[in-house]
């Protein structure tokens, strides 16, 4: 019956928001029915596991996305997101139409856009140039993905998207970290993503299939021309760059930023419930913080002009800063819902088919499905890199009445015989 219970609450979630219900009112209800069947009661597991794990993320994550937009938006807004786009459209030419947009996606991606940004700006400059080059626009939203979901959100070393901020909090590590192994990844999501698209270009344009006729193209709201130099407008990419490696200082550098092991130990006595155990577990978060905030001051000067003949200053900064609200909410909300899942009863033997395969087959084949499956409970590529029920990698269980691990780090309670963080 527990088992009846998960399935339907995970399924009533993937119907309901595949419907345009929003996640954040409908993850409670079915977190609610998850937990029916279980030992515990409903109002408990909504007041105290559901939002507890919400409030966590949120508490933990929310300054990515709250400058995240307002830097997105900022470039946006002001030109320069276009203005780099354009220029790397151009070197590269309609003979490179498909990795000029995957380079133009991976750069904004990379320079700390929302991909939600990314994939709107680039979208005008990519059609053109697959226009030109008579590429099938249906090919368009598969380079467009492979260029901003791919290498430049969760591969290259230091990107600032949250899908690589997100384990820095879990590892206590920068942004930066294993860099030899992001780069070799992230060389074979460009060249497997290039080269597939590119076949399938060449294989529809050798049946006679151009790039076609699509009538709703141009209709864009005009405004006054104000050209912003190419140079000036990668200033503010290259600042979120050099200020997060210097104040994560991957390779710790004398020179480089050492942030205070004791920047926490002023707020132990206040009890505080969602206190970072370890400023490790947060440095990467500051680092990422202060970073954004400084180029979301160079990028407001330097699209002024265009900020003023468009929305204006104060209403860019303050639309982006309402709808990172939502945004965080909707990720917060199917993380809290994946909590509440893999924390019932019902749940334990799906826990202890992953444990069985990190026992037989190592910790990384295990991550990568447990990875995907939480993924899919969740929605969301950050939810579910968020969770980790079977503790890989570590021998995790229950002792007597007590949670913890061979390593002697605390969990937080016991259920189904595993520990669950």
């Amino acid at each position: 019956m527990e088992a009846l219970c998960i399935g339907l609450a995970l399924l009533g979630l993937m119907y309901f928001a595949y419907r345009g219900w929003s996640i954040i009112l409908i993850a409670p209800f079915f977190a609610g029915l998850a937990a029916l069947a279980s030992m515990f009661d409903i109002l408990p597991v909504y007041s105290e596991l559901y939002m507890t794990r919400l409030a966590e993320y949120v508490k933990t994550y929310y300054p990515v996305f709250l400058f995240g937009a307002v830097f997105a938006k900022l470039m946006e807004k002001g030109g320069l997101a276009s203005a780099i786009a354009g220029k790397i459209v151009d070197v590269l030419g309609e003979k490179r139409a498909i990795l000029a947009v995957l380079m133009g996606c991976g750069a904004l991606t990379y320079g700390g856009l929302s991909v939600f940004v990314v994939a709107f700006v680039m979208y005008p400059f990519g059609a053109v140039v697959f226009k030109k080059a008579d590429i099938p626009k249906r090919l368009l939203p598969a380079a467009l993905w492979v260029g901003i979901f791919s290498f430049a959100m969760v591969s290259l070393p230091g990107t600032p998207q949250i899908q690589n901020i997100i384990p820095s909090s879990y590892f206590q590590t920068s942004t930066w970290a294993a860099p030899g192994i992001g780069l070799f990844a992230s060389l074979l999501f460009l060249l497997i993503g290039w080269g597939w698209i590119g076949r399938r270009a060449k294989l529809l344009q050798s049946r006679g299939e151009g790039y076609g006729e699509h009538g709703n193209e141009g209709q864009k709201k005009r405004h006054p021309k104000i050209n912003i130099p190419w140079y000036l407008a990668m200033v503010p990419l290259l600042m979120v760059i050099v200020i997060n490696v210097i104040l994560s200082n991957p390779f710790g550098w004398e020179w480089g930023y050492h942030w205070n092991e004791e920047s926490l130990a002023a707020f132990v006595p206040l009890k505080l419930t969602l206190l970072a155990s370890h400023v490790g577990k947060v440095s990467a978060i500051w680092s990422i913080s202060v970073a954004l905030i400084l180029s979301s001051i160079a990028a407001a000067y330097i699209g002024r002009k265009r900020l003023k003949v468009t929305d204006g200053f104060l209403p860019t900064v303050n639309y982006a800063a309402l709808s990172s609200g939502s945004a965080a909410l909707n990720v917060a909300s199917g993380y809290a819902f994946g909590c509440v899942i893999t924390a019932m009863p019902g749940f334990a033997p799906v826990t202890e088919w992953l444990v069985g395969i990190a026992a037989s087959f190592g910790p990384l084949l295990s991550a990568v499905i447990t990875t995907n499956i939480m993924c899919g409970i969740t929605g969301s590529a950050s939810g579910g890199s968020d969770h980790c029920p079977v503790g890989l990698g570590r021998s995790v269980g229950c002792y007597g009445n007590r949670c913890g691990d061979s390593a002697g780090s605390p969990a937080s309670y016991c259920s189904g015989g595993f520990c669950r963080y």
